[in-house]
């Protein structure tokens, strides 16, 4: 393991606060001068946390050269050694570590994480002989150890956890950045196709060449519309949300005349009746909710029965302004309308156009203005109505 590696070892024991009251209390309760956390593997001994009261010598990060410990020899076998007085203990009295270290009792717990692992050992030496082969003490630093391990997994597995949620977050950022440019850089040509439109209107052209144009400003039309949502979503994604320019009270009824003669120019072949009612200051971004209409009535003529018309219909009613699309045609699944106003979500027609983002951008430009988009769906009508408070 790298040098990095137990760095961020040193740094998990160091995060957890409970450490350094356990390495107290182990020396208070048996009068061990040194007690430590210590991270052991195959080739290192590093101390992770320390409580020197006999000098030591050894701080956090520091090492010892891992042959030379009983921890090793634990680390191997799994198991606790406790010494009460090293010069008395037939195992140990001619051990070299407590030569090499000058001690005379010493305590020893294995740390293992909840997956098995072991990752090092909770122990504690003195150059005196204490009292240690106890049920009592044996019992605190096993709980204590036991305690620690938990930490460290729990740490481990919070640390995963971030990491994930950061690689998810940046690569969902990059995506939708992704998408903004993209979107972006398709509007130049669009409204260089769009103005072509325009102009070959104005010159002598047959009944063929006409049909042509009318199929072109069509789906000039439609991927206007298309890089717009594109667009909301991905600043919405990336925390900018929908952006409204309320500013004065202002007439709403030309933009929205707008909409109505494009996408009836688009869509020659089909109907729509309106009824506009519309105060003649109102308080708005009147280009949100023409972008909004735009995208309902686009919805409308993709899964509205082209033999009948859509209504459209503005008015105000009891200090609210309501405008509303509706067109005949299949009801809408049920299972279906709980998510319908959730990005990327497509109802069942012959023509799968769209990506699902226009009934979303028009329900989060209905928020932005403190209103609300609702639909109601039979199966003589479906009719979505947007609805917000008049404002002085």
């Amino acid at each position: 393991m790298s040098s990095a590696g137990f760095e961020t070892d040193v740094e998990l024991i160091a995060s957890i606060e409970a450490v350094p009251s356990i390495l107290q209390v182990v020396c208070d309760a048996t009068g061990m001068g040194f007690s430590a956390v210590a991270r052991v593997t195959e080739g290192r001994w590093i101390a992770c946390s320390v409580l020197d009261r006999i000098d030591f010598g050894l701080k956090p990060g520091g090492e010892l050269q891992v042959t030379t410990t009983i921890c090793n020899e634990i680390r191997q076998s799994g198991q606790l050694v406790v010494i009460d007085h090293v010069a008395q203990d037939q195992a140990f009295c001619s051990h070299p570590t407590p030569a090499i270290y000058g001690f005379q009792s010493y305590i020893s717990v294995p740390i293992v994480l909840q997956d098995g692992t072991f990752f090092g050992t909770l122990c504690a030496i003195d150059p005196r002989p204490n009292r240690l082969k106890t049920p009592a003490v044996i019992g605190m630093f096993q709980l204590f150890a036991e305690l620690i391990a938990f930490h460290i997994s729990a740490g481990e597995r919070l640390a995963r956890s971030e990491a994930s949620l950061l690689d998810e977050r940046a690569t969902a950022e990059l995506r939708e950045q992704f998408i903004a440019v993209v979107g972006h850089d398709l509007r130049n040509p669009l409204a260089s196709i769009s103005g072509g439109v325009h102009l070959l209107r104005k010159e002598p052209l047959t009944g063929r060449a006409l049909a042509i144009l009318q199929v072109m400003q069509g789906s000039v039309t439609r991927m206007s519309s298309l890089i717009s949502n594109v667009l909301d979503f991905a600043r919405g994604r990336l925390g900018g949300g929908i952006s409204l320019d309320r500013g004065d009270p202002r007439n709403l009824g030309p933009t929205l005349e707008q909409v109505l003669s494009e996408l009836s120019l688009a869509h020659p072949d089909r109907r729509i009746e309106t009824d506009l009612t519309i105060p003649d200051a109102l308080e708005c971004d009147c280009g949100r909710i023409g972008q909004m209409l735009s995208n309902l009535l686009a919805n409308a003529l993709t899964h509205g029965d082209p033999a009948d018309p859509i209504s459209v219909e503005a008015k105000s009613r009891g200090g609210a302004f309501l405008l509303s699309v509706s067109n005949s045609g299949k009801a809408i699944p049920e299972e279906t309308v709980k998510r319908l106003f959730q990005p990327y979500t497509r109802g069942e027609s012959l023509s799968k156009q769209g990506l699902g983002l226009g009934l979303f951008i028009a329900s989060e430009i209905a928020r932005a203005h403190g209103g609300i988009l609702t639909v109601i769906s039979t199966d003589e009508e479906t009719r979505f109505t947007f609805e917000m408070p008049l404002r002085a």
